[in-house]
């Protein structure tokens, strides 16, 4: 076979496969943590989530993706034009072929419910551990708590 007639053959194939994949036009966020469902089933335009592979906007017809979910801001912007952030722990993110997506926290709250200088004397706190911990368990655990801290304290101002 020609190099010509396997590029066509490819190319329906793949036209065929994209058509095939029924991509929805609206996207339905589910976005819950253990302390509050904040979506359930929601139509929104977009949603900006801090991801370990960086961070990434989530709009209708997304390829699907599996990712996890480092301490930072996830934005949901609404249909009806308005935004709303919120602190996110850890946890992960799903984005399947319909256009549905998953954001499943371990912890969760509303940005403006943070309290900064809270957070600031949490950092300080959780330093102190760092520096001082004597085994290997309790540097990782005061490190994973000075990571949220600065993210917490980034997320507020």
């Amino acid at each position: 076979m020609s190099f010509v007639k396997n590029a066509r053959m490819l190319a329906v194939r793949g036209s065929r496969m994209i058509q095939s994949r029924g991509y929805a036009d609206e996207m339905k966020l589910t976005f819950a943590a253990a302390n509050k469902t904040f979506y359930d089933n929601a139509e929104v335009r977009q949603v900006d989530v801090p991801s370990f592979s960086g961070s990434f906007g989530i709009l209708a017809k997304h390829v699907p993706t599996l990712a996890v979910l480092k301490p930072g801001v996830v934005q949901v912007y609404e249909n009806d034009g308005k935004t709303s952030k919120y602190f996110v722990s850890s946890g992960t993110i799903s984005v399947n072929e319909d256009s549905s997506v998953q954001v499943l926290a371990e912890e969760a709250h509303s940005v403006t419910d943070i309290d900064v200088n809270e957070a600031r004397q949490l950092l300080s706190q959780y330093q102190s551990a760092l520096s001082s911990a004597s085994s290997d368990e309790a540097k990782a655990e005061a490190a994973i708590a000075v990571e949220c801290c600065e993210a917490l304290i980034k997320a507020a101002e």
